[in-house]
């Protein structure tokens, strides 16, 4: 099943996708945007690990598709069946179009898809305190900082504090309600 937005389309991976995130995980641009740390990633190691992915119901990863080609990945990780909850993240490729909304309809449709058809209650997430663009992402999608962890990430050779996010199901029924996303 594909997961529709108004521009995006989210689908599985795929292993014509491969490429694609390998770049995303070898561009430093990327990395020094996001939360874990990387190393050079093979198309051996790239083809190993999309082999072993399963549908274990507790990780769902999705391209991003926008005008019929690939532009990205978003997930659900994690997900905790009895709390109703999972983590989220997205990765736009550095050669997606900008300024199209793209990463506002992934999010949106993964929030949609994660509170309507999997029902959850909560999504979690972080970005580092100087990414701005996740930053501004996020709260226009509704989510609220609910924390800093001082210090926590380590990258370029000191430490950085690390926002802590949520979005409940209510306040993303509510900037639905107020914007009117879906309806336009």
């Amino acid at each position: 099943m594909n997961i529709y937005g108004k521009s995006v389309v989210l689908r599985a991976f795929e292993l014509r996708d491969m490429e694609l995130l390998r770049e995303m995980l070898n561009d430093p641009s990327i990395e020094q945007m996001v939360v874990g740390w990387a190393w050079p990633i093979s198309e051996f190691s790239q083809e190993q690990w999309f082999r072993q992915l399963s549908n274990n119901g507790k990780d769902f990863r999705f391209i991003i598709e926008y005008e019929g080609k690939a532009v990205g990945s978003t997930s659900l990780t994690d997900v905790d069946w009895k709390n109703r909850k999972a983590y989220t993240g997205i990765k736009l490729h550095s050669s997606s179009p900008k300024q199209k909304g793209i990463g506002t309809d992934a999010v949106m449709a993964l929030q949609r898809y994660a509170f309507d058809q999997l029902q959850l209650q909560r999504l979690e997430g972080s970005w580092l305190d100087y990414n701005k663009p996740s930053e501004n992402l996020y709260l226009k999608c509704g989510w609220v900082i609910e924390g800093i962890q001082r210090q926590a990430i380590y990258k370029d050779g000191k430490y950085h504090d690390l926002k802590v996010v949520g979005l409940l199901r209510e306040d993303y029924e509510k900037m639905v309600e107020n914007s009117k996303y879906w309806e336009s």
